[in-house]
């Protein structure tokens, strides 16, 4: 998954645009400004509760177009938080970087200094500075709030089967029965180091996928969350560890087969959330996973909604609706998608008294 993701010079991300009508796959917050706002209120609401601690860095990890960050610092703005803030983004692709500079940036630049641990450089309209990683170890390290949408659904996973002699580890090969070059999944034979250490013993179902990369992240944020403050907010394709066989392909919006033709399709397995909280429950409070309809529809969804077209001609409100229903309907994302936040455990009393806005009986 990685090397067909986000090789260097072939990678699926890497130099092209992928990411709505037009790509392969669409994201909510490519769908308008609902969802971003959604997300904001969210955020600043948290902030606010914990007496909105300055400076405040958002940083989002996988940031797409920048949709969902601009969406972000809009609502920030309006609410007159300005000079206090500051932008991070997590981006290894330099296509999309560009795209999200274009999105986000009156002016960019690329410094020369070997030694900054940032790439790019930014600054909005509003004289917000943006800065680009290649990884959440680089951000610097102080009170943040950090996003990801549909961003560890594409880290790479492990698979595993469980068989008579017990678990073994299903890998990638090379067909050699095919007249051409094609690839197929086959069992180890033995044992593997990461079946070894990734298996729960308690385990009860009989596949398994495990992202072994979003555990590394989610304790390093741990680390972060709990020395330095803030707090998380995932939303993702996801489970609470019920689901098995979840890797796929897709292209052109259809589901492809995962085996063929590599880095044409983008690739992606749901998250094991219950695998989240085991990573950190001895250092942060973790809440949900929740729907995204329920969680967009106690943040205000339908009144925003009922707002938004009040002040609009006919063509918006078409785009309006339609975008809402991909979000919350039950067939669509609705359902699909869960929303995940993560906080330290400092405030644990704290939020027994202020509930987590949108995780009501998560």
């Amino acid at each position: 998954m990685k090397e067909v993701l986000t090789n260097p010079v072939s990678g699926y991300y890497m130099h092209r645009n992928v990411i709505g009508g037009n790509g392969d796959f669409i994201t909510s917050p490519e769908l308008g400004q609902l969802f971003g706002e959604m997300v904001a209120i969210w955020c600043f609401n948290e902030w606010q509760k914990i007496g909105s601690p300055i400076p405040l860095q958002l940083v989002e990890m996988g940031p797409g177009h920048g949709s969902l960050a601009e969406d972000v610092l809009r609502v920030f703005d309006r609410f007159g938080v300005r000079n206090e803030v500051s932008l991070h983004l997590v981006e290894v692709s330099p296509y999309l970087s560009q795209m999200q500079a274009q999105t986000l940036c009156e002016k960019t630049i690329r410094p020369s200094e070997p030694t900054q641990l940032y790439y790019q450089l930014g600054t909005t309209a509003k004289n917000i500075p943006v800065f680009w990683y290649n990884s959440i170890q680089d951000v610097p390290r102080q009170f943040s709030c950090f996003l990801a949408h549909e961003f560890f659904d594409a880290l790479p996973i492990h698979k595993f089967q469980r068989t008579e002699a017990g678990w073994r580890e299903i890998l990638i090969d090379i067909d050699p029965a095919a007249d051409t070059v094609k690839f197929r999944y086959v069992i180890s034979r033995m044992s593997t180091p990461a079946s070894k250490v990734l298996i729960k013993a308690d385990e009860k179902r009989d596949h398994v996928e495990v992202c072994a990369e979003g555990g590394v992240i989610l304790q390093h944020l741990a680390t972060r969350l709990e020395e330095d403050g803030g707090f998380a907010l995932f939303a993702d394709y996801g489970h609470d560890g019920s689901k098995t066989d979840t890797f796929r392909g897709f292209r052109d919006h259809q589901l492809h087969d995962a085996l063929v033709d590599p880095g044409s399709a983008d690739l992606t397995a749901d998250v094991d959330f219950s695998y989240f909280k085991t990573c950190t429950e001895d250092k942060l409070l973790t809440f949900g996973p929740v729907t995204q309809r329920e969680f967009l529809k106690r943040m205000g969804i339908d009144i925003r909604l009922q707002i938004l077209l009040k002040n609009c001609d006919e063509k918006q409100r078409e785009n309006l609706l339609l975008g809402y229903h991909m979000m919350v309907d039950q067939d669509k994302m609705g359902e699909r998608f869960k929303l995940f936040s993560l906080f330290p455990s400092v405030l644990k009393e704290h939020l027994i008294r202020f509930p987590v806005t949108g995780f009501a009986d998560s």
